[in-house]
């Protein structure tokens, strides 16, 4: 093996211990017969010291090589109170493993900042900047964590078709796509499917997988190309599935802050538990109108009333009981009130990062809600036999993860949180 130990696994009490580390030359300060070099490999940097007279002059020429060459060092471990680490290495061998052929478009150890775009084109190099690394470590953390969650509440993960007949929720464009002699479209949301699993008797169910929506936005908020993480349970009502969203969305916050301290301190964001709020959508509206954010009823709440709920309530504010009018047409209107759907929202610190409601069961109710936006129940005739034959009464909601993400990690755009993201304009690498 070309490496013994990751740098985040070497320790000041390992004095004297030979070790193989193996990764990026991150900075090299040439002093006189010293040489002072970093070696960084995904979990942090190491500082390597050469000395003539300690090593042999065919070291301090190898550290000459320039910055970003990919190198194994072999040596023995010092301990050094003035390195940042408390120790450093004094090699015995550095090995070259693979000679650059190209300049490196930008400075990675960020002394010298990028531009967004210039690191997204070069996304390979980008991943090299540990606050790069910080983001996406986060990003594990919370997949992990929400797989984790949900299967000790006896949830079932699945998988659902990008590749389908028919808009799933009648809202937003489609990408089309050749399909032998036909046309088709890559999936806006695993709706249909996650709710044909749940009649089917599976009864509570997750997912994370890739959504697409053809909305031409140029925002630091949007992909059109997403990930989403969804999950479906039976014999449920929204306030049913509410309560499990909040202890999903809870609990990847508290794991994100305990697994992930190094990553948040890397990238200067300070994270803090959330209080969790419950309110209506009249409640909500009421203290956004006392507050001088004017807003009338059957309207959805704007960027700018979202960070205004945010200041109001706290950074976790569920939402729920929207009006009708504006919700998906398969949310289930409340029995109460027709005008007001069993719908919610999550707003994480100022941003709608999940979408959720109670859905129509019932087939009748289902066509009549079709229709009234234009949709061809026709063309979800599968569906709609699928609620004539024993449809339980279910709710479900999805998270954006890469929104999610972007706010857990402190990041100013959505970019940043999708690792090779699409947009209208980037389709590369």
């Amino acid at each position: 093996m070309l490496r013994t130990h990751y740098v985040a696994q070497l320790k000041p009490e390992m004095e004297n211990r030979r070790v193989k580390i193996a990764g990026w030359l991150h900075e090299v300060r040439n002093i006189g017969k010293i040489s002072f070099m970093q070696v960084r490999d995904h979990t942090g940097i190491a500082q390597v010291t050469a000395k003539l007279g300690d090593v042999g002059e065919e070291i301090i020429k190898s550290t000459s090589m320039p910055k970003e060459s990919v190198i194994a060092v072999t040596g023995i471990v010092k301990r050094n109170p003035q390195s940042k680490s408390g120790f450093e290495i004094i090699p015995e061998k550095i090995l070259n493993l693979n000679p650059l052929e190209d300049r490196i478009p930008f400075d990675v150890t960020s002394k010298v900042p990028a531009e967004l775009d210039v690191r997204l084109n070069y996304r390979h190099i980008d991943l090299r900047r540990l606050e790069t690394t910080s983001v996406f470590n986060i990003e594990s953390t919370v997949l992990s964590t929400f797989r984790g969650i949900l299967l000790k509440q006896k949830f079932q993960e699945m998988r659902t078709p990008t590749i389908v007949d028919e808009a799933t929720e009648g809202g937003a464009e489609l990408f089309g796509v050749k399909y032998f002699e036909k046309t088709v479209y890559l999936a806006q949301s695993p709706q249909l499917y996650k709710q044909l699993a749940v009649i089917g008797g599976m009864d509570k169910v997750f997912m994370v997988l890739p959504v697409f929506r053809a909305e031409k936005f140029d925002t630091p908020f949007h992909l059109n190309e997403a990930t989403q993480m969804d999950i479906e349970m039976g014999f449920a009502d929204h306030n049913d599935a509410i309560k499990v969203l909040v202890k999903v969305a809870s609990g990847i916050e508290a794991e994100v802050i305990k697994k992930n301290a190094p990553d948040l301190e890397r990238l200067g964001h300070k994270l803090e538990k959330s209080k969790p709020v419950v309110v209506t959508y009249k409640k909500a509206l009421q203290r956004l109108n006392e507050n001088d954010h004017k807003l009338e009823f059957g309207n959805d709440f704007s960027r700018e009333h979202e960070t205004a709920l945010s200041e109001l309530y706290g950074d976790m504010l569920v939402v729920k009981e929207y009006p009708t009018a504006i919700r998906a047409f398969y949310s289930m209107p409340n029995k109460k009130d027709p005008e007001i759907s069993n719908s919610y929202d999550l707003l994480y610190k100022g941003l709608e990062i999940s979408s959720g409601a109670q859905r129509i069961h019932i087939s009748k109710l289902l066509e009549e809600q079709m229709l009234k936006r234009g949709m061809n129940p026709k063309n979800f005739e599968f569906y709609l036999t699928a609620f004539k034959q024993g449809a339980p009464p279910h709710a479900g909601w999805s998270i954006g993860l890469e929104r999610f993400v972007m706010k857990l990690s402190g990041m100013q755009n959505i970019r940043e949180a999708s690792m090779f993201p699409r947009d209208r304009n980037r389709v590369i690498p």
